[in-house]
């Protein structure tokens, strides 16, 4: 993959670069603002943006909402938000602007650098990738609870695994359920949630939207 990396912080910044490379992935460009993303995504063409959310000038959203604007630009760009902090207005916002191949990860979340490096791949192939935290922080701060209820418990945690990212079959196994359980729970949000089978939507990607009240 071509990666292009937004971190303020040179050590970690540095340390991307070598962990990417050194995987075989390209790292064309590796900046430390919201400005540099810009041009350095125009320039690249990257497959993924790995990017932080606070950086310069205020050290806040700036790294956020640079993204928002990337995506805007580049639809098909996969995002990874990496991040000690959750940002829940400007994440809703990047997740409402489309969810496929976004992610949003904490730093000090990822245990195993196989689980960050299959994140990535996921991204970039489409998927949406987010922490739990982040998951439960966002949808906490939308209030969108109207959405969720006519969701059943189980229907209710199943989504919520949906909105982590995780596949049929991952989801039966945490949950302890066989894969077609978890297939008549998923069928039933999409029809407790209004989501018609359509061609031109994902309706895994509209339910974990409405799920984030993004």
């Amino acid at each position: 993959m071509r990666i292009v990396i937004a971190e303020d912080a040179v050590v970690l910044r540095d340390g991307l670069c070598l962990l990417l490379t050194s995987r075989g992935h390209e790292v064309p460009a590796a900046v430390g603002d919201g400005e540099a993303l810009a041009a350095a995504v125009a320039e690249h063409r990257p497959d993924v943006a790995v990017v932080d959310v606070r950086m310069p000038p205020s050290h806040t959203d700036e790294g956020l909402r640079a993204a928002i604007q990337i995506r805007r630009d580049h639809p098909d760009l996969g995002v990874l938000m990496f991040s000690q902090y959750i940002e829940t207005r400007y994440a809703a916002q990047l997740l409402a602007g489309g969810a496929r191949g976004v992610g949003y990860l904490l730093k000090e979340r990822v245990a195993d650098i196989r689980d960050f490096l299959t994140a990535l791949e996921r991204i970039a192939a489409g998927e949406t990738v987010l922490d739990p935290e982040v998951v439960t922080q966002i949808m906490g701060a939308s209030g969108r609870s109207d959405a969720l209820s006519l969701l059943t418990p189980r229907e209710r945690e199943v989504l919520a695994m949906m909105a982590q990212g995780r596949s049929n079959s991952a989801i039966a196994e945490a949950l302890f359920l066989s894969y077609g359980s978890v297939e008549k729970h998923v069928t039933q949000i999409f029809t407790k949630l209004g989501l018609a089978p359509s061609d031109g939507d994902h309706r895994r990607v509209l339910a974990v939207l409405r799920y984030l009240g993004a």
